[in-house]
């Protein structure tokens, strides 16, 4: 069974910078893709980038773009969420999960980490 642990998070005046990190054990399969979400409170999670496993293609959320970098250690099974210049409506839950293939949902979703950006 899969599981990711994410770290990193915490608390930042806007502006500031974290590193986030999803960590995956338990892969016997090599997944099409790894991705970063996040949830406010009271609002829907949403997707905030990707990557392919394979030949390490990124893919934003606009509003991320040119702010947050995702990255990948395939030897270590790692993902990384760079994210720079951060605003308060940055401030979430992000959690990382995992996609089989082209054709499947996400899934083995993390329990997140907190990122909390002050004004």
């Amino acid at each position: 069974q899969v599981q990711l642990v994410e770290s990193g998070g915490g608390l930042v005046q806007a502006g500031g910078s974290l590193r986030l990190s999803c960590a995956a054990s338990g892969l016997t399969f090599k997944p099409n893709r790894m991705g970063w979400f996040r949830q406010a409170p009271g609002k829907e999670r949403e997707f905030v980038a990707r990557i392919t496993w394979s030949g390490g293609i990124t893919f934003y959320a606009d509003f991320v773009k040119g702010r947050f970098t995702i990255s990948k250690d395939n030897a270590k099974n790692t993902v990384f969420l760079q994210m720079n210049n951060l605003k308060p409506e940055d401030t979430a839950v992000y959690h990382c999960a995992v996609r089989r293939t082209l054709t499947t949902d996400y899934e083995s979703w993390g329990q997140g980490t907190q990122v909390t950006v002050t004004a």
